[in-house]
């Protein structure tokens, strides 16, 4: 009987089905996981040659196993031609001209950036990223990715592919600085620093940027320079000794103070217009040993009146000051214009006024052009903190808030609304004895700006000349709310601006655009003989964000064991698969009948 148990006992393991050995529930065969479901990364890697390339199959099969996690610092950092990589260039913001740092700008033409710019703005350049197992596991590799294999700390090898993952396309990860790598920091990037030695020479024969411009005062044959005044200390008061530097496009506000305004009215250089252009500007700084072929003078393109004193009102008070300044690369600068804003100051102790100085450079190509390009907000998506781009007809411009003065009245200046920043200004407005309808056109005009915004640019980088890339501002104004009062004036004394934005496109990139935009203003119903001096007005600007984020991704699928439970189990799985499976096999069959003829045979004779 010995030999009869044992050739059943091999026909019942030999034909046991497939369903009670381990089986992944729904994860095909070498299926990868992702980063988040793998091992921790694999620091202080030593960069090696690849000896043994590898294979797509090999790495498949590997990483069942548990490969080393996905990390986002490249063994080796090398740039090639960067334009087919970056299709889109978020940080050429100006059209037309190369955007320092930004290593992506075609108006730069640089095959190589890093060879002339310092470093690379951040999402001007890809980041590289690896994927590695463990070296012992890779046989033979055709993989046309480039590879590398690592050494870690514990002396184990890894092997890398570089693929190409677009969640790390547009990061940097900044260096760290601490106790083991500053000194050699220090020493790659160190220079002497606060130390000023005193230049002898003559001056250079060209201007470079940064440089202080020199000027010439004819009627006291005394060189200087061309002053831009700034704020100092906590109360921002006026340095006038502050340089203006060459291609250094700014604006700087500071505000004065007056013990006796009756006196400094006239007197103060500083209030009168005829102090900020009674020089010449030298073209190159050289222009000092010939004078008579290196002078520009500046030009006046505004009204410039001279203080007076009227009464108790200081009038025609230097409030803004605007040099343009034009510019042709080695050659100097060409031309120079000034325009001035002008108020009037009432004199009271302890009087003040802020004053704003614009220096603007430009190019002789750009005053030759029809149109000078303005600068982007974005590209395409809107940056935070740059301008919000309003189109009134086909002329494009920022969006602005209102902006006081020293004294708190409106001023002829505005704050540029920034994309994402929410801000609230307020001045106070004197109005004139005149009628209810002139108040509401002189108020709205105040709230809104002139040119009254029409349009909203959807992206940072919106055309004029697309009408389908601007969308329409919605109003709401003072006529929905009339009242039955004849003898009423409904003045608006608030303007509310309300901005939805949302982020679109993939995740490793998402683009900010403007959704809509809607101008909400307060009215107050005031009798027409009880109009006071002047009202308070108020302008705040609130964005709303209505992005709608996706689901996360999913993780991997976990392994479902299926073992058997009891003896009978191989039966029940054989008569289980159906009349077709019985037709193909009747293995199990004849093994349930001789086991049954074996039990038989066991009886009584």
């Amino acid at each position: 009987m010995c030999p009869r148990w044992l050739v059943l006992l091999q026909a019942f393991f030999l034909m046991s089905p497939r369903g009670a050995w381990p089986q992944p529930s729904s994860s095909p065969t070498g299926s990868a996981p992702t980063p988040s479901g793998q091992g921790p990364t694999t620091q202080g890697r030593t960069p090696q040659p690849s000896n043994g390339p590898e294979s797509p199959r090999a790495l498949t099969q590997s990483s069942s196993v548990g490969p080393t996690a996905v990390t986002p610092s490249a063994p080796e950092n090398r740039t090639v031609d960067l334009f087919p990589v970056l299709p889109i260039c978020v940080c050429d913001l100006t059209r037309g001209t190369c955007d320092v740092n930004c290593c992506c700008d075609r108006d730069c033409f640089l095959l190589h950036p890093r060879t002339v710019f310092s470093f690379c703005l951040p999402g001007s350049v890809r980041s590289s990223s690896w994927v590695c197992v463990d070296n012992s596991l890779i046989f033979r590799s055709n993989s046309p990715f480039p590879t590398r294999v690592f050494i870690d700390s514990n002396g184990i090898k890894q092997f890398c592919i570089h693929v190409n993952n677009s969640k790390l396309n547009y990061f940097q990860k900044l260096p760290e600085v601490d106790r083991t790598n500053f000194q050699a920091l220090a020493e790659e990037f160190g220079g002497k620093a606060f130390i000023s030695s005193f230049q002898s020479h003559s001056p250079p024969p060209f201007y470079k940027a940064g440089d202080p411009i020199v000027t010439y005062f004819s009627q006291w044959s005394v060189v200087s320079l061309l002053r831009q005044p700034a704020s100092v200390g906590a109360g921002g008061l006026c340095a006038d000794s502050n340089p203006a530097g060459f291609l250094e496009s700014k604006s700087t506000a500071c505000t004065r103070f007056f013990k006796n305004l009756t006196s400094s009215c006239t007197l103060d250089p500083a209030l009168d217009a005829a102090s900020y252009y009674n020089f010449t500007v030298l073209k190159v700084p050289r222009g000092v040993a010939d004078l008579q072929n290196m002078k520009v003078p500046v030009t006046v393109t505004s009204q410039a009146d001279s203080p007076l004193l009227s009464g108790n009102t200081c009038q025609n008070v230097v409030s803004q000051v605007m040099y343009e300044i034009e510019t042709n690369g080695t050659s100097g600068i060409q031309r120079v214009s000034v325009s001035f804003g002008q108020t009037s100051l009432t004199v009271e102790p302890d009087a003040s006024l802020q004053q704003h100085f614009i220096v603007h450079f430009k190019t002789v190509e750009q005053r030759a052009a029809a149109s000078l390009p303005s600068p982007r907000s974005g590209n395409p998506g809107y940056l935070v903190g740059k301008p919000l781009l309003a189109l009134t007809g086909d002329v494009r411009h920022s969006m602005t808030l209102l902006q006081s003065q020293g004294d708190g009245a409106c001023s002829a200046q505005r704050h540029k609304v920034q994309f994402g920043v929410n801000a609230m200004s307020g001045c106070k407005l004197r109005l004139r004895k005149a009628g209810c309808s002139h108040w509401q056109q002189e108020m709205y005009q105040t709230l809104h700006g002139s040119p009254r915004p029409e349009h909203v640019a959807i992206f940072g980088n919106a055309d004029p000349g697309q009408r389908g890339q601007w969308t329409r501002i919605l109003h709401r104004n003072c006529s929905s709310l009339a009242t039955n009062c004849t003898s009423c004036c409904l003045l608006p004394v608030s303007l509310e601006i309300q901005v939805l934005w949302a982020y679109v496109g993939l995740q490793s990139n998402p683009q900010a655009h403007v959704s809509g935009t809607r101008f909400l203003y307060q009215c107050q119903s005031i009798k027409d003989s009880q109009l006071p001096v002047g009202v308070s007005l108020t302008t705040l600007v609130t964005f709303v964000d209505i992005t709608q984020k996706p689901e996360p991704p999913r993780g991997q699928p976990r392994m479902d064991w299926k073992l058997p439970f009891d003896f009978f189990f191989p039966f029940k799985v054989a008569f289980s698969r159906g009349v077709d499976f019985q037709k193909g096999s009747i293995f199990p069959v004849l093994t349930l009948c001789l086991l049954l003829l074996w039990v038989l045979s066991l009886g009584p004779k």
